[in-house]
């Protein structure tokens, strides 16, 4: 299709940068996650990353990605200069606001959102919630479906009956979610940015979240942060997040106004800009 279309640029917002095409082009590699999260990787997706995406990093005009770890991180697997990444970064907009409808199931809870991949880190979260000493004042509310892998976890932390689940695949229904949690619970240990600490904080939501990656770069000192890999020190995160109002109260007023700095107009004129440098 290019080569019957001959465009002046052609830019993907996916890693799925055109082979063979020597003409200027753009992609976006939003991170290194199918390399540096080995049960999301295999020897094909390595592969893709070896030789389609390495060396389209060196031949594109720039590659453009979705934080400042991430640009770094691309930068120095890929072998280009600083100049060759751009940060876009992400945005976050309606419906994630403190305004609207707010999830009641008839008793306070935390709420985590996110998929039941191993990076995401799950089982750590429900065996710190279990040593928390807060379970008589809060449960924990999941996204998605209960399969039989993360009940045999919940059965396995002594967690049965205090976790709920809940399906939410429209934003306006995320949305809702997030404006009735006591909490935000995301100790995640790989993001390349972490869109759902950002619209918990949009939300008015106070949040708990980890201290690598890009997640910090984010949201910045609006969010408790702490060692994903250490279940000690989630739990004091959680028991923090539920006992201190004044602690939650502070995180909310920060939160605010940290997700201001984040907005998809100023992603769209940052990507627009870099597209216009080189069209023209």
């Amino acid at each position: 299709m290019l080569w019957q279309r001959r465009p002046r640029l052609f830019f993907s917002p996916g890693c799925n940068p055109p082979i063979g095409w020597p003409f200027p082009f753009l992609f976006t590699l939003h991170d290194l996650h199918h390399l540096c999260v080995p049960e999301d990787s295999s020897l094909a997706k390595r592969a893709y990353y070896k030789f389609v995406i390495r060396p389209a990093c060196h031949r594109a005009a720039f590659v453009l990605t979705v934080s400042e770890y991430s640009k770094n991180e691309i930068r120095e697997w890929a072998g280009v200069g600083e100049e060759k990444i751009v940060n876009v970064g992400n945005g976050v907009g309606l419906p994630f606001n403190p305004s609207g409808g707010r999830y009641d199931p008839g008793f306070p809870y935390l709420l985590y959102v996110g998929s039941r991949k191993p990076h995401k880190n799950l089982p750590r979260l429900l065996k710190a919630f279990a040593i928390s000493a807060v379970r008589s004042d809060v449960r924990l509310v999941l996204t998605g479906i209960r399969d039989p892998e993360i009940s045999a976890q919940i059965s396995s932390a002594g967690l049965d009956g205090e976790v709920r689940f809940v399906e939410s695949e429209e934003s306006a229904g995320l949305a809702d979610l997030y404006r009735g949690a006591v909490g935000f619970v995301f100790p995640s240990l790989y993001e390349g940015f972490g869109l759902p600490p950002l619209e918990a904080m949009a939300c008015g939501i106070p949040v708990l979240t980890s201290r690598i990656c890009s997640i910090p770069e984010v949201v910045g000192d609006a969010a408790i942060l702490v060692n994903p890999v250490d279940v000690a020190s989630i739990a004091e995160g959680i028991r923090r997040l539920v006992e201190d109002r004044g602690l939650r109260e502070e995180m909310r007023r920060k939160g605010l106004e940290r997700a201001r700095q984040f907005s998809w107009d100023e992603t769209a004129r940052r990507t627009w800009a870099i597209l216009q440098s080189v069209a023209t």
